[in-house]
C-alpha cells in the first residue's frame, strides 16, 4: 500500500516521493484508489497557503495564492485536461478528430477561453466561500471536499466506462487501462466522502446535498463522453475533476447566499 500511495503521489502531483518508487503500468492502475486521498493533500496545501496569506494579504490575494499553490502541486495536470477537452470537443467533429486535437500539446482558442472562465469562476466562488463566513473547520472541510469529491467522481467514471483510446500514446493510459472496482473503489469512496462524513458527524447533514449536483454533472459528462468517444480519456478525467470541484464551491455559495437572502 505504501508503494501504491507514493506511485499515486508521483503521478498526480509534483511533490517529492522516496527514491525507488516505480511507475509501472500495474502500479499506476492499482494506485487509482488513492486518487481522492491526493485531494486531501492538494487541498491541504491550498488551505494552508490561504490561511497564511490572510495574515499578510487581503482575501483576494490569499485566494489567488491558494489557487496557484494547488496548481503548482499538481503541475496543472487537471487544468491541462480541461483545456484539452475544450479544444477537442470544441474543434472536433468525429471521435478521431477529437482524440487527435486533445493529444496536441498546443493550446487552442476553446481551451484558452474555457480554462480562463473556469479559473475565474473558481476564484470568485472560493472568495465567497472563505469570506461569507470566517475560516473555521466547517468551511475548511467544504474546501477539502471540493478536492476529494471531484477526484472521487472522476474515479467512479474509471469504474463505469471503458477507456476510449485505442493507441498507446496517452499519458493516462496506464491508470485507466485496468479500471477500478471492489474494495479499491470502496477505499477511494471513503477518502472522497470523508469530509462530508465529518461534517455530518458534527450535525451538518445538509452538505450531503452536494452529491445531487455532482451526480447530475457526472451523468451528463458520461453521456457526452459515451456519445462522442465511446468512453473516456485522461483529459476527460481532468475536466471532470475541475468541473466537479467548482460545482462543490458553487453549491456551498448558493446554499449560503439563499439562506442569507431569506433572513
Amino acid at each position: 500500500m505504501r508503494t501504491l500511495f507514493f506511485t499515486a503521489l508521483m503521478f498526480y502531483t509534483r511533490l517529492p516521493v522516496p527514491k525507488g518508487i516505480d511507475h509501472s503500468e500495474d502500479l499506476l492502475n492499482r494506485s487509482t484508489l488513492f486518487f481522492p486521498l491526493i485531494g486531501w493533500i492538494v487541498g491541504g496545501i491550498g488551505l494552508g497557503v490561504y490561511w497564511l496569506g490572510t495574515y499578510v494579504f487581503p482575501p483576494e490575494l490569499a485566494v489567488l495564492f491558494s489557487m496557484i499553490a494547488t496548481i503548482w502541486a499538481t503541475g496543472a495536470f487537471h487544468e491541462d485536461g480541461f483545456a484539452d477537452m475544450c479544444d477537442g470537443f470544441g474543434g472536433g467533429w468525429s471521435k478521431q478528430q477529437i482524440l487527435t486535437i486533445m493529444k496536441d500539446s498546443r493550446l487552442g482558442t476553446y481551451g484558452a477561453v474555457g480554462l480562463g472562465l473556469l479559473l475565474a469562476v473558481k476564484f470568485f466562488a472560493l472568495l465567497k466561500l472563505f469570506t461569507i463566513q470566517e475560516l473555521g473547520w466547517p468551511v475548511a472541510l467544504v474546501f477539502l471536499a471540493g478536492h476529494t469529491l471531484s477526484r472521487w467522481v472522476a474515479t467512479t467514471i474509471i469504474a463505469a466506462m471503458p477507456y476510449a483510446r485505442e493507441d498507446e500514446q496517452s499519458k493516462a493510459k496506464p491508470i485507466a487501462k485496468g479500471g477500478i472496482s471492489g474494495w479499491p473503489l470502496a477505499i477511494a469512496t471513503l477518502f472522497g466522502l470523508l469530509p462530508l462524513l465529518l461534517l455530518a458527524l458534527a450535525g451538518f447533514w445538509a452538505y450531503f446535498a452536494f452529491l445531487i449536483p455532482l451526480w447530475l454533472v457526472r451523468w451528463r459528462l458520461m453521456a457526452f463522453f459515451r456519445k462522442w468517444l465511446g468512453g473516456y480519456t485522461g483529459d476527460c478525467l481532468g475536466a471532470t475533476q475541475q468541473l466537479t470541484e467548482v460545482i462543490v464551491y458553487l453549491a456551498y455559495v448558493s446554499i449560503t447566499h439563499i439562506s442569507l437572502m431569506a433572513l
